[in-house]
């Protein structure tokens, strides 16, 4: 009892001047890979939300930390022409805990406004489905459509739907008031799947993808048969369905409004000093 009181003693005065604030963030989310080569590009983007703590360590460098919860998907009837008639597609929710560390350039308390970068990590959560020909969502996953998981293609191994990532970007903020800061950020998470759409190598052999999974592995797993003018033939073994050259990302951009909760130092009055009583006459 000693020991928690002595922690509490020591840890008090610094909970009190600290300056925490609450992060709510509201914007787009979306993704790179196979479905989507724009490194970033607002087309076939979705609202992002996320809520989160911030910790200003100095005037200039704080810690944060929170949830973003979004929403990713892309076709390839919007894709480069040559990829079209592959008519994939894939949608996924994304689910976010992150930690960062943020750099600001100028002092809010003596500026107004700065440009500010950001780095860390984080833990998401993803599982890709598409829609099959009567419009029935389908987890692709538990499908193989590349072998993952099949002992014909021992090196194609499933992919974890929970994976570590690298956020990182860059944004400006502006010092509305004492209390809230409203700030314009584009946030990348560097990935390390290429499997994020459920897209990344070559087309198995369909005799073997329908013995193992059944038929409507094949079916999503090859789709171009289901446009106009497609070509009506599973492809062969081995031939190219994505490119494994790069792993997928995702991405959010929006608005974040920082509302300080603990203003007891006082940050901003007086250029972050506090003001002395005047004595009385």
């Amino acid at each position: 009892m000693k020991r928690i009181y002595l922690i509490l003693l020591v840890i008090s005065p610094v909970l009190t001047r600290a300056q925490w604030h609450v992060n709510v963030f509201g914007g787009f989310s979306n993704y790179s890979g196979e479905l989507q080569s724009k490194t970033f590009t607002l087309d076939q983007s979705f609202a992002a939300f996320g809520l989160g703590l911030q910790y200003d360590l100095t005037n200039h460098f704080s810690l944060l930390s929170g949830i973003n919860l979004g929403h990713l998907g892309a076709a390839d009837k919007f894709n480069k022409p040559e990829l079209q008639p592959r008519n994939l597609s894939f949608q996924t929710k994304i689910a976010e805990w992150n930690v960062i560390g943020e750099y600001n350039f100028f002092d809010l308390t003596e500026k107004r406004f700065t440009p500010y970068v950001f780095a860390g990590l984080a833990v998401y959560h993803f599982n890709p489905y598409a829609y099959d020909t009567l419009q029935q969502k389908v987890y692709l996953r538990p499908l193989s459509t590349e072998g993952e998981g099949l002992p014909e293609y021992p090196g194609r191994k499933y992919y974890s739907l929970t994976q570590l990532a690298i956020p990182f970007g860059a944004g400006i903020k502006l010092r509305i008031s004492d209390n809230v800061i409203l700030a314009y950020e584009i946030s990348f998470r560097k990935l390390f799947t290429d499997y994020l759409d459920d897209v990344s190598t070559t087309y198995v052999d369909q005799a073997t993808l329908l013995r193992e999974r059944g038929p409507e592995a094949v079916q999503m797993a090859y789709r171009g048969n289901q446009v106009k003018n497609g070509n009506p033939n599973y492809p062969v073994d081995d031939s190219k369905r994505g490119s494994s050259n790069a792993n997928d990302w995702y991405y959010f951009s929006g608005i974040r409004v920082s509302i300080a909760i603990n203003n007891g130092a006082n940050r901003f009055h007086g250029r972050g000093i506090m003001e002395c009583p005047k004595p009385v006459n």
